[in-house]
């Protein structure tokens, strides 16, 4: 049996009310559930931006459109007319309202909206009260902080500019640029400035052109407006994108009394649409007269240093040591020659003196030298023993019988051998001993 709607289901081994392959719900059935769910959260607060207002005359019903700023969510809102009338001001598209109903689920399309009972518009305080509570939380996380903020390049390749379709801030930037410096090359991506579309816009062409390696810096502009026209600058989804993009971003907001908070976020803040041209492309002209100033003074600097430098070397060349190198030479040949006459002197004398003392070893040696000893009838004896050479003999000991000899004389050499030793007598004494003083 096929339970009604909002009824049990069918049974199954798993317990009554359970679906299964064997025993599953019908549409009507599980469309009745989720109603169920639905409307038990009852009535509530909710707050958003009207995108879109559908009011018929005769029709007892009236549709809206709520979306939330800061995501791309809606859900479609049903009321009375007469809720629309009692509102405290005229509601139109883009306005900031906070509603009063319950959720409702229609079964039969499977479709949910959020049927109010009061609208009541938020107020300029208020919001001005919320975007200073989140100009806090924002700079708390250091998202403000100076540190991060990212130079902007001097000559950029490339300049995004997000900004409205054929307004006055786009004329002003690229007029302006292309005055300073006519090679400058813009990608420009138009966006809603203002209402509830704009936030997701400007996202999506923040995010295209920082993804794109051409652009060196991107400007985000917009002339003046009111504080609900000004809201999308000072969303948070917008402040967070511009603190994590990797390239520098100029708010160019054109107003003076209030500052959105992207002012605060971007890397560099430019009072006017026209300001912000002016930081970001340089005057082409200031910059050749400065070059044209900067060469005159670099070669007025090198010929006031090659000045100096000539007048350095002439004062050098008019010395004496350079204007006649020869002289301290020519003043000095004189002392030179005398030197060396003397040490010419000095070594002939040391020479004589080194050769007498020369000769006088010489004779020395004649006299004491083993020759004049032969001469005198004395004679060199060495034993000869097989292989080993000759070595002399002091003592009669050294000399047993047999021995082979070589005996030296003065005219010559001839072998002895040893017949019989012959001792000599010993020496006189030259202290009387003790027996002899007995």
């Amino acid at each position: 049996m096929t339970p009604g709607p909002g009824g049990p289901g069918p049974s199954s081994p798993g317990g009554p009310g359970r679906s299964t392959p064997d025993a599953p719900w019908p549409v009507r059935t599980l469309n009745a559930k989720i109603g169920d769910w639905i409307h038990r959260l009852g009535q509530v607060w909710v707050e958003g931006q009207i995108t879109q207002i559908s009011r018929r005359p005769g029709t007892k019903t009236a549709f809206l459109q709520l979306r939330d700023p800061s995501a791309d969510m809606s859900i479609t809102v049903t009321c009375q007319p007469i809720v629309l009338d009692r509102a405290e001001v005229p509601l139109t598209e883009g306005a900031r309202v906070v509603m009063a109903g319950r959720p409702s689920f229609y079964p039969g399309r499977a479709s949910l909206s959020l049927r109010v009972t009061e609208i009541r518009p938020v107020g300029i305080g208020e919001l001005l009260a919320r975007i200073e509570r989140l100009r806090r939380l924002l700079d708390a996380e250091g998202l403000f902080d100076a540190r991060l903020k990212r130079p902007v390049p001097f000559l950029p390749r490339g300049v995004g500019l997000i900004t409205g379709r054929a307004g006055a801030a786009e004329r002003d930037v690229l007029s302006v640029a292309h005055d300073r410096w006519p090679a400058v090359r813009f990608e420009v991506r138009n966006t809603p400035v203002q209402g509830p579309t704009a936030v997701p816009a400007i996202l999506r062409a923040l995010a295209d052109l920082d993804a794109d390696p051409a652009v060196d810096v991107i400007v985000i502009a917009r002339g003046g407006g009111s504080v609900e026209d000004l809201l999308p600058f000072s969303d948070e989804a917008l402040c967070r994108a511009v603190s994590v993009a990797t390239t520098p971003v100029v708010s160019a907001i054109g107003h003076e009394p209030d500052h959105p908070l992207l002012d605060l976020v971007a890397d560099l803040r430019a009072a006017t649409p026209t300001d912000a041209a002016k930081r970001v492309v340089p005057d082409v002209a200031a910059e050749l007269a400065g070059l044209t100033e900067m060469r005159a003074r670099s070669a007025g600097a090198l010929r006031n240093w090659v000045a100096r430098e000539k007048h350095a070397l002439d004062s050098l060349r008019a010395r004496p040591v350079l204007a006649d190198p020869l002289r301290l030479v020519d003043d000095r040949i004189d002392a030179v020659e005398r030197a060396v006459t003397s040490a010419r002197r000095e070594i002939a004398r040391y020479v004589g003196f080194e050769e007498h003392r020369i000769e006088n070893f010489a004779a020395r040696l004649a006299t004491l030298g083993p020759a004049q000893t032969l001469a005198r009838g004395y004679a060199v004896v060495q034993r000869l023993s097989g292989d080993e050479d000759p070595h002399v003999v002091g003592s009669v000991d050294d000399m047993p019988i047999g021995t082979q000899l070589r005996v030296r004389v003065v005219d010559g050499a001839m072998r002895a051998a040893v017949m019989q030793p012959d001792r000599p007598l010993r020496a006189p004494r030259t202290a009387p001993t003790k027996d002899d003083r007995g």
